[in-house]
């Protein structure tokens, strides 16, 4: 039977109303402390009506902030701020898990609290720069490598990530598996020089992120988890020397724990069909990012490359995306410059079309 984008879908435990999917996307309004802020409660509640909000990347520990004012799900004040957040979201009818994000390398000491070291699967700097508050843009930190015993410890952290989540009202969680970010750091043989278990072959390589999933799975049920990746990406001086293999391993270790799904992104390389990838070696429960306009998803959907369709761009200056699409209205721009400033200027005031 043909899908269309406005069907339900149930994916593991959750149950979509349709298959229009709004995109993590990382925009600094959280406070300096990662506490999300009422004016995040009401973006995302003008949102509400995606078959299901990815809410955006969230550290599990403060060694993961990447960023100046990313939310975090570590403290009572930021559980209990994203409480707000999923409260105003289900008032609307609507569905939400949140992206868990641990940096890595990605990062600098000028974000986090003081004292809090920045880690990596291997002592290799990441080239490239990070915008700080207080002392603009500033190169990435030199990591410290960390420690097999440290390794389960922050594979420990993901999994209270996961019930924190849920404690803040999230129907699950989504594991950030891209943009040269931790686990992809563990995946990727340029970033990963570790002779232990978590390193060598693309097997060891996936572990880290399989012991993540796997945490998270059994702390809130494994229909409640998602992985999101993109085969091909060099994001924040990612490389690996066969990046299909290599995602292509990491996706039949996920596929074995039967997760709500998989959130796989358009590969840059046009070596890589990371759909068809995703396919072969996930199966069903496919949400695709990257590009997609109404009429191309819906082909996508047609020809059963995935269940559902993520967005972002469309999101930012459309709240009433799902409405304009029923109703074939045009769709606003958004504001490139306001995409991470701190007020509400470029992310809660976009109007609705009616």
């Amino acid at each position: 039977m043909t899908k269309h984008l406005f069907e339900p879908l149930t994916l593991g435990e959750l149950q979509l109303s349709n298959r229009i999917v709004m995109a993590p996307m990382t925009r600094n309004r959280a406070t300096p402390e990662g506490v999300p802020t009422a004016m995040m409660r009401e973006h995302y509640a003008q949102r509400a009506e995606a078959g299901l909000i990815v809410a955006e990347g969230s550290w599990p520990s403060a060694a993961g902030q990447a960023y100046c004012r990313q939310p975090g799900i570590a403290t009572a004040a930021q559980i209990e701020g994203w409480r707000q957040v999923t409260d105003a979201v289900h008032a609307r009818g609507g569905l939400i898990v949140l992206q868990v994000m641990h940096a890595g390398r990605i990062g600098s000491s000028c974000i986090k609290p003081p004292g809090v070291e920045t880690v990596a699967p291997s002592a290799l700097q990441a080239a490239g720069e990070v915008f700080t508050d207080s002392a603009g843009m500033q190169p990435f930190d030199a990591p410290r490598a960390l420690s097999t015993a440290e390794v389960k410890e922050v594979v420990d952290e993901h999994r209270q990530a996961a019930l924190n989540a849920r404690a803040a009202g999230f129907d699950g969680v989504e594991l950030h598996g891209t943009s040269g970010y931790l686990p992809m750091q563990f995946l990727s043989s340029g970033s990963n020089r570790r002779s232990d278990e978590y390193g060598g072959d693309a097997a060891g390589r996936a572990r880290f992120a399989f012991e993540c999933l796997a945490a998270m799975a059994d702390a809130i049920g494994a229909g409640r988890v998602g992985l999101r990746l993109n085969p091909g990406n060099t994001f924040n001086d990612t490389s690996d020397e066969d990046s299909a293999a290599t995602h292509a391993e990491l996706m039949r270790q996920a596929a074995s724990l039967q997760l709500a799904y998989l959130h796989v992104m358009r590969a840059p390389l046009a070596s890589i069909d990371a759909f068809a990838l995703a396919r072969a070696h996930f199966g069903a429960r496919l949400i695709l990012n990257d590009g997609f306009g109404i009429d191309s998803a819906e082909q996508a959907l047609a020809a059963n490359e995935g269940e559902a369709i993520s967005f972002a761009r469309h999101f930012i200056g459309n709240p009433d995306l799902v409405r304009r699409w029923r109703h074939g209205q045009a769709l606003s721009k958004f504001d490139r410059k306001l995409l991470y400033t701190p007020g509400p200027a470029g992310y809660t005031d976009y109007p609705d079309a009616c």
